[in-house]
């Protein structure tokens, strides 16, 4: 916005004979597209929009000239200058209506304006000129789509991309009803002439505070102000009221400057009631002001959260979390082989009388607890990042940076049940019986689902295990969960397998790569966050992972074993019973084993399966070490048992 405040001005130049138009149009804006908006603009000031509608079509595609967004523009008004601005939340000076990131689609598309209501332009609705106020189709360097043209009645399609600078310009109408493509104007005129509003933001010195701390708000005026200028603003936001924290609510800027600052205390209250988000709001201001941000979010970090007694995966402890499964879970197993074990795992974990299928909503409820970090109780772990987030930021639209979101083990096109599931929880007491044959059950299986950041999401994509591996650095932490998660998704489900291989990734009911899956499986072996995330599933599907509760199922069914008999005793506890402490651990060069009869046999493998290291050692004997830094896996073996531990060197 202009700094200088001008008299009122008498809005001048020709609307080419239309009351309202399209007067500016973004759809493409740098990286995540978290800036888009369309600029409306009507021939006389403080114009009503109510029965008007503003409709987006397609221009190409099997959706051709068919509408995918409507809004309905009921009670926005144009302000001195004849503007209503429409556009994402990071949209400055702030849009009259808020639309979600990433809404308009890059072209060549459509948008048009019409007089009616919302509910006249289901989505589908073809293009007409019935009603028709005005009309924009564009592009970003894409070929024109004609046919959209024609149905809406114009002779020309805007390229925003012709200065070859798409998401950094926007598309612009002059006075004589021709376009331009140059710097975005948002809120301002395209000619710059008109009524010069004052700009007010806000700002905060960090993102984050920690309860107990004072949080100073920065209100700023583009111009001093000339006489004082009084205003309200709020903090609350959902859980985060007054009670959380102290200060007044009132900003007063005087005379002859252009900022004021207010105090708010944030209340330690002892209570573990999660991270928060403040959302800094102002109140009413005079009509030559305009907010320039707002809805600004602060995060409030809860310092009352809980630590687990267990590790997080990329520093996992082992024996302290007990498998919950009932007594006799697991009998039908005992000595049975071949394609008999495999179809009485899944008579256990697909049994229609007992098992609840829950929807893709409730899987962002179980998340925020299976996949809590041990570390902190308001973060969720991150599985194949191997970082905490908090629980607050899960993807809610198209932007995925720095968010978290639901990632299928098994993925969606892979597995045949994309979007299978209404995305609205409804708790854990709703449920629909299911069986081996209910595949899209698969789409909610939360044994398979993890939280995982956005952008890794997406860059795992479909791909086999084998063809992805995870960011680079990461330490495998992941990769007993992954292989677990497989084996049971392709014994719970009848349209599922693991193959050798990476199949193509079109193939649907079909994952490899078994073999490096079976090789994960034993050098990322079981911990507790993983046994206690069983747990918990089982209390909402009433099912649990066998390949977790007896990982070596796994090898009797397609690993060195299959067709030899299983039996339970063969798959014991070991860190359990033998109670094996390595230390310290993370470590620099050195190891001490506690808990191990005297010349036990020790063997440190890379997580590739190469054999680094092989010793003797006896019980709190100090075992050297030289080791690039990074995560082994040491096997032990002791009297007759054979232990396994996870070794991080730093």
């Amino acid at each position: 916005m202009k700094k200088i405040l001008f008299a009122f001005l008498i809005l001048c130049g020709s609307l080419a004979n239309a009351q309202l138009v399209i007067n500016e149009f973004d759809s493409d804006t740098p990286s995540t597209n978290d800036k888009q908006f369309v600029e409306i603009k009507s021939a006389t000031p403080n114009f009503s929009l109510t029965g008007y509608v503003l409709v987006l079509f397609n221009g190409t595609g099997s959706q051709a000239n068919l509408s995918y967004y409507v809004l309905d523009l009921d009670g926005i008004t144009t302000d001195l200058n004849g503007l209503a601005l429409i556009g994402n939340s990071l949209v400055s000076p702030v849009p009259a209506k808020i639309i979600t990131d990433s809404t308009f689609q890059n072209g060549p598309d459509g948008a048009a304006i019409y007089l009616g209501n919302g509910t006249d332009f289901p989505a589908g609705t073809a293009a007409t000129t019935t009603n028709l106020i005005d009309a924009l189709v564009y592009d970003t360097g894409d070929a024109d789509a004609t046919a959209l043209m024609t149905a809406f009645g114009v002779t020309a399609q805007i390229d925003e991309n012709m200065n070859n600078l798409q998401t950094t310009q926007s598309i612009q109408r002059k006075n004589d009803g021709t376009y331009e493509v140059k710097a975005p104007t948002p809120g301002d005129t395209n000619d710059g002439k008109g009524i010069n509003y004052n700009g007010l933001t806000i700002s905060v010195a960090a993102s984050e505070f920690a309860e107990g701390q004072a949080v100073d708000i920065t209100f700023t005026t583009e111009s001093v102000v000339l006489t004082p200028l009084t205003f309200n603003y709020s903090v609350s936001n959902g859980n985060f009221n007054t009670s959380d924290y102290t200060g007044s609510l009132s900003v007063t800027i005087a005379a002859g400057s252009n900022a004021a600052v207010k105090t708010i205390t944030l209340v330690d209250d002892l209570l573990d009631e999660g991270d928060e988000n403040m959302k800094i709001n102002v109140g009413t201001i005079p009509s030559l002001f305009v907010r320039m941000n707002d809805n600004v979010l602060v995060r409030i970090l809860d310092n009352d959260f809980v630590v687990s007694p267990w590790g997080t995966p990329l520093n996992p402890t082992y024996g302290l979390v007990s498998s919950t499964a009932p007594a006799g879970y697991y009998d039908s197993l005992e000595g049975k082989s071949g394609t008999q074990l495999k179809q009485a795992i899944q008579d256990i974990i697909a049994n229609p009388a007992v098992v609840h299928a829950h929807n893709y909503g409730d899987i962002e409820t179980i998340l925020k607890k299976a996949d809590q970090n041990p570390l902190n109780s308001n973060q969720v772990w991150l599985m194949y990042t191997e970082i905490p987030r908090s629980k607050l930021d899960i993807q809610e639209t198209g932007i995925n940076t720095g968010k978290w979101n639901r990632e299928h083990i098994y993925p969606q096109s892979r597995g045949g049940y994309s979007d299978g599931t209404s995305s609205i929880p409804d708790g854990i007491n709703v449920w629909a019986a299911t069986n081996a044959d209910d595949i899209m059950a698969g789409h909610a299986d939360a044994h398979h689902i993890r939280a995982e950041d956005g952008p890794e999401n997406s860059s795992r994509g479909n791909k086999d295990y084998g063809e992805y591996l995870g960011p680079t650095g990461n330490q495998g932490s992941w990769h007993g969960d992954v292989a677990r998660a497989v084996f049971y998704m392709a014994v719970r489900y009848n349209a599922l397998s693991v193959v050798n291989g990476n199949p193509a990734n079109t193939t649907v009911g079909q994952l490899g790569d078994l073999a490096l899956l079976l090789q994960w499986n034993q050098t990322d072996p079981k911990d507790d966050f993983e046994m206690n995330r069983n747990n918990y599933i089982y209390t909402w599907q009433v099912n649990r992972n066998p390949f977790i509760d007896y990982p070596n199922l796994a090898d009797y069914i397609w690993g060195a074993n299959a067709g030899q008999a299983w039996f339970s005793s063969l798959s014991t506890n070991q860190f359990t019973e033998d109670r094996v402490v390595v230390y310290p651990n993370p470590t620099k060069d050195y190891v001490v084993l506690s808990g191990i009869e005297s010349n036990s046999k020790i063997a440190i493998y890379s997580l590739t399966g190469a054999q680094l290291l092989e010793t003797n050692s006896s019980n709190d004997e100090r075992l050297s070490l030289n080791l690039a830094s990074g995560a082994y896996l040491m096997k032990i073996t002791s009297g007759s048992k054979i232990i396994l531990k996870k070794l991080v060197v730093r």
